[in-house]
């Protein structure tokens, strides 16, 4: 792994993407998608929402036949069932929700003005539980990322639509996520942007590594590594270890900044989470 991901930095030095620091969001969208159109000529724009399969026929092919009969399934029963089975007071998770909480999982996340936060859909699902007197979901697996798996497959073929409004506020939080992209970290030196723009599309190992555009349209994810479930959050924690970086906390506001940020560059492609990967 040390030595690719120092093959990694090479070609970083070769050839890195870079993005000004005064830059408005609108303006590193339109970057992002100009580098990938002329990375990825042969892929059509909606077509990065399937990440890694949108560029290699053999793994596409794969994917699909898992399709099939996909291994979230379970999970998918699980987080209906949940979501359906009232709290303790008589109320359910749609009562949290706009539209009942069915269809609303590509708004996420969004910055609430009255709170100067950035709210992530985990979040929104914990804050539904505390509102109605019941405890806290853990994070990273299990019934949040099922219940969070549901609400996005609800939300499958809808566009992704991240807003970021003219708030200082909330365009900090996107120049903090837009900063931990890009910045470089761990014993390995190595940023976000190093794997999924610098060198998106040579592989790591057997692993394809794929593009930071059309990444959070597919989770929370099955990954046959965890053998379940898992949100996005739990993956950029295995991110960070994996260059030997002692990860932020789940849902703190360094993910949450990333995940703003992260999810904003996949605006204009639709949502399909839960995602299988592996």
């Amino acid at each position: 792994m040390k030595e690719l991901l120092t093959a990694t930095l090479v070609l970083g030095l070769l050839s890195v993407f870079t993005m000004p620091a005064q830059a408005s969001p609108e303006e590193d969208l339109a970057k992002l998608r100009a580098f990938y159109k002329n990375r990825f000529p042969n892929t059509q724009f909606s077509d990065f929402k399937n990440g890694v399969y949108s560029i290699d026929a053999d793994l596409r092919s794969q994917w699909e036949d898992i399709e099939e009969f996909p291994p979230y399934e379970l999970n998918l029963e699980k987080g209906k069932t949940l979501f359906e089975t009232p709290f303790a007071n008589g109320k359910t998770y749609a009562s949290c929700f706009p539209d009942d909480g069915i269809g609303i999982a590509q708004l996420y996340p969004f910055f609430d003005s009255n709170s100067g936060k950035v709210i992530t859909l985990e979040a929104a699902i914990n804050q539904c539980r505390a509102a109605n007197s019941e405890k806290a979901l853990k994070w990273k697996s299990g019934p949040i990322a099922d219940l969070s798996g549901y609400m996005h497959y609800t939300s499958r073929g809808k566009t992704i639509n991240v807003i970021i409004p003219d708030d200082p506020r909330a365009q900090k939080i996107y120049e903090q996520g837009k900063a931990i992209f890009f910045a470089k970290r761990g014993q390995m030196n190595a940023s976000c942007a190093d794997c999924h723009i610098n060198y998106a599309g040579n592989k790591v190992r057997a692993n394809l590594l794929g593009m930071a555009i059309g990444q959070t349209t597919h989770w929370p994810s099955y990954r046959s590594k965890w053998g379940g479930m898992g949100t996005l959050h739990r993956r950029y924690t295995g991110c960070n270890k994996q260059v030997r970086f002692k990860p932020y906390k789940a849902q703190g506001p360094e993910y949450t900044a990333l995940e703003y940020f992260h999810t904003y560059i996949s605006n204009g492609l639709e949502g399909n989470a839960p995602g299988n990967r592996m």
